[in-house]
């Protein structure tokens, strides 16, 4: 079972050095999932896992984990826009706490608000088609959470 931050200081000093993290934008029908280089510097989008059965999700997850030698996990936490906590964000907590119970490696948050309005904005401005920012918005999204707590971690250094 692993530990879940709502600090990220915190979350930052547990971790091994030279080793990468993951990122999570939860969706109702997708996850988007993007991983960091092990010097934790960048965020590259890696997939977007349609959801089916948490078991069957997070399964899935969880070998992209091992794939990747992850030794943390952020999730982006949809705060409503003037901060307090809705619906969503319980949603994430949970989904938080059943992944904890079956992987060894801790798990923090990141404020997601406007990540996936800066993904659409990205691929807009990349001139990418309709069909395919539909398909590839939510791993693009996941990066910008992971980037932004990568930024943070980088300040904490």
């Amino acid at each position: 079972m692993s530990d879940i931050f709502d600090d990220v200081v915190e979350f930052a000093a547990i971790l091994p050095p030279m080793s990468a993290l993951m990122g999570l934008d939860l969706g109702t029908k997708t996850i988007g999932v993007a991983v960091s280089d092990t010097l934790r510097n960048v965020s590259t989008p890696l997939e977007t896992v349609r959801r089916k059965k948490f078991g069957i999700d997070a399964a899935r997850l969880m070998d992209l984990m091992a794939e990747r030698n992850i030794v943390g996990v952020v999730l982006g936490l949809p705060f409503n826009m003037d901060g307090s906590e809705g619906p969503r964000c319980q949603s994430t907590r949970a989904f938080a706490r059943n992944l904890s119970r079956l992987i060894d490696i801790p798990i923090t948050y990141w404020d997601e608000r406007l990540s996936t309005v800066a993904a659409e904005r990205a691929l807009l401005e990349a001139d990418t088609s309709r069909k395919r920012r539909s398909e590839v918005i939510d791993h693009v999204a996941a990066g910008y959470i992971l980037q932004g707590l990568l930024d943070r971690l980088a300040y904490l250094r």
